[in-house]
């Protein structure tokens, strides 16, 4: 399995330049996050990816489209590889917004209002994480996904902290991380 971090968003740039919450909701990406984007499409061309699984955060999504575009593989939308809800940006827009930016990807199990009310303890974002890993394990061909999601859910599900556009080869049979280390990027 690969997990993919987006590509460098709004929030991403304001927020490395002052380490403050520039008070973006659902960030898009940048032109530096199109270009990864695009850099990873082509890198994930020469793999045997059969399911993309996508946080629903726009930068997110906008992420994967190049990817899925290329494979010609649908986009599998969940929020339980959704950000650790701590910042402005992890303010998401509600489902029918999404289903009118994005027409080309299936938003019709997604919740209205799919992100959490409140800051999300690092606990629940660990939990999410095992969890998912367990789902993906049961699976037969777990090895044939890509998974687009977030620094936060990427450093709960296996320890190490990404940059925008890196990716990580995981195995989800393996147990996660002993201990988490929620040091911000």
């Amino acid at each position: 399995m690969i997990l993919l971090r987006h590509g460098q968003s709004e929030f991403n740039l304001l927020f490395t330049q002052t380490r403050k919450d520039p008070g973006i909701v659902d960030p898009l990406l940048t032109p530096l996050g199109h270009q990864q984007a695009a850099s990873a499409a082509v890198a994930l061309a020469g793999e045997d990816i059969r399911r993309i699984v996508v946080s629903p955060y726009r930068r997110a999504i906008q992420t994967a489209l190049p990817v899925a575009r290329r494979l010609g593989l649908p986009l599998t939308i969940t929020p339980v590889v959704r950000e650790r809800y701590a910042f402005t940006c992890d303010i998401g827009s509600p489902r029918t917004a999404l289903a009118l930016h994005f027409p080309e990807v299936d938003f019709t199990h997604l919740e209205e209002i799919w992100w959490p009310p409140q800051e999300e303890p690092a606990d629940q974002v660990e939990g999410r994480a095992g969890l998912f890993r367990a789902e993906m394990a049961a699976l037969d061909d777990w090895a044939h996904t890509l998974v687009v999601s977030h620094w936060g859910f990427i450093l709960a599900f296996t320890g190490k902290s990404v940059t925008n556009g890196e990716m990580l080869r995981v195995d989800p049979t393996v147990p996660g991380p002993d201990e988490v280390i929620w040091k911000h990027h």
